[in-house]
């Protein structure tokens, strides 16, 4: 990045450096010009104001000089006088712009420039009393002329405007970037620079990446060491009785006891795997959802039907009031919402408790509500009970059959459908959450 930082501001200081010169050089030129024609002006005016004009065009001054050249002819062009060439053998004047301009004005000026000998000739007429028109002249070099003439100097300039360009270049790239650089160097514990305050907000950027680093990372490890400690209590438990039955050490009635427990535990095994498979799927932003417009009220009436077997096995009522009301979503994650809503509230209920599920359109938002009065959780718990693997009772979660992961779906499926969750509980009377789409 140095390296075109560097290129770039070189480039551009020669390029306005030549810019520069060049555009002064045709600023002076135009003034030169500008200085030759005022002076040629008072040079007319002069003869125009001398008292006996043939006399002073009679001296050797004016005959022999070749400064300035002077012309007079009369009212119809012919020339009178010309102090660079025989009057009588020149050509008439009367189309010349400058004599044409003087004999309808009184005064004028005009510019020939002549390509093949490189060479500007200036001309300055005035009208006189008789009528007559004395024009004074000069020659100067174009402006291509004067540009070959200073072409070594002005090179040399360049060539040393550049250099200086380049060492400021290095200097003002090296302090620019140094704060941008010790940033770089502390990435793990980045500092605020006093360089420039154009530097706060990407300090404060690079911190709270920083920050979701550490913290993903952080949530991986304790994620991945849940994981295995989940998936090594089943399968402890099945590895052991396993172990019981092959080695004949378990009766008839142990034999069936223990299957249970092996059955028991390979389902509640099989639960983790596919909610951790799951929550991997939420998580990557690659896999595209088929969204489209699915009838919540239908989605969450079925899902209660489908778990009154379980609910009636956890003695707990359970049923389902609302209407149709249309969600723009995917169906497997509405189907999953309601379930892990439903199956939380049902697990963590007390015998002879109830849970209503229900679903309303408010304001052309659809409401999706599931409420229990199970054991509740308490407000230090609130803030942490979606994260993954957070128990409120460690004891009870195993013992009903909870992953740890329900709620934790939950979370993803209102992220993903940018709705909006809300968690009403209190401890021992209850847990009320709701979910509000289309906010």
């Amino acid at each position: 990045m140095k390296r075109r930082i560097y290129i770039q501001m070189t480039a551009i200081a020669a390029i306005a450096s030549l810019a520069t010169m060049l555009l002064v050089a045709f600023v002076c030129y135009e003034l030169f010009c500008g200085q030759i024609l005022d002076d040629l002006r008072t040079d007319a005016y002069l003869l125009k104001e001398a008292d006996n004009l043939e006399n002073i065009f009679k001296s050797d001054e004016i005959v022999s000089g070749r400064l300035l050249r002077v012309t007079w002819v009369d009212g119809r062009g012919a020339v009178i006088f010309e102090n660079y060439a025989d009057a009588a053998g020149m050509n008439n004047h009367s189309g010349r712009p400058e004599i044409v301009q003087a004999l309808e004005e009184g005064e004028g000026e005009a510019v020939r420039r002549s390509h093949t000998v490189q060479k500007n000739s200036f001309y300055y007429a005035v009208r006189l009393e008789d009528g007559s028109v004395v024009r004074v002249a000069k020659e100067a070099d174009s402006i291509w002329s004067v540009f070959a003439g200073i072409f070594p100097a002005m090179l040399a300039i360049l060539a040393s405007l550049l250099i200086l360009c380049m060492v400021i270049a290095r200097f003002l790239i090296k302090s620019l970037l140094a704060p941008i650089e010790r940033i770089a160097q502390n990435a793990e514990d980045p500092v605020e620079e006093e360089a420039y305050e154009e530097l706060v907000p990407f300090v404060a950027t690079i911190r709270k990446q920083h920050e979701d680093i550490l913290r993903n990372a952080g949530i991986r490890q304790e994620f991945t060491a849940n994981v295995s400690h989940e998936l090594k209590t089943p399968l402890t438990v099945i590895s052991g009785y396993s172990e019981l039955i092959e080695n004949g050490m378990a009766s008839g009635k142990d034999i069936v006891r223990f299957a249970g427990e092996i059955h028991r535990n390979s389902n509640r095994l099989l639960t983790l795997i596919d909610d951790v498979i799951r929550l991997s799927e939420l998580d990557t932003s690659e896999r595209e959802e088929e969204f489209g417009m699915v009838d919540l009220g239908e989605i969450a009436e079925t899902c209660v039907n489908m778990l009154q077997v379980h609910a009636e096995k956890h003695g707990v009522d359970l049923r389902f009031e609302g209407e149709g009301c249309f969600v723009y979503s995917e169906k497997r994650m509405m189907e999953e919402l309601v379930y892990n809503l439903c199956d939380n509230a049902i697990r963590y209920n007390r015998e002879g408790g109830k849970v209503r599920v229900a679903v309303r359109s408010e304001k052309g938002r659809a409401i999706l509500c599931v409420e229990d009065t199970g054991i509740g959780i308490g407000k230090e718990h609130q803030e942490r009970i979606f994260e993954r693997f957070y128990r409120v009772d460690k004891s009870r979660s195993k013992s009903t059959g909870g992953t740890g992961l329900g709620l934790a779906i939950v979370k993803h499926i209102v992220a993903k459908n940018r709705a909006v969750l809300a968690l009403e509980s209190e401890q021992g009377k209850g847990t009320r959450i709701t979910v509000t789409f289309g906010v």
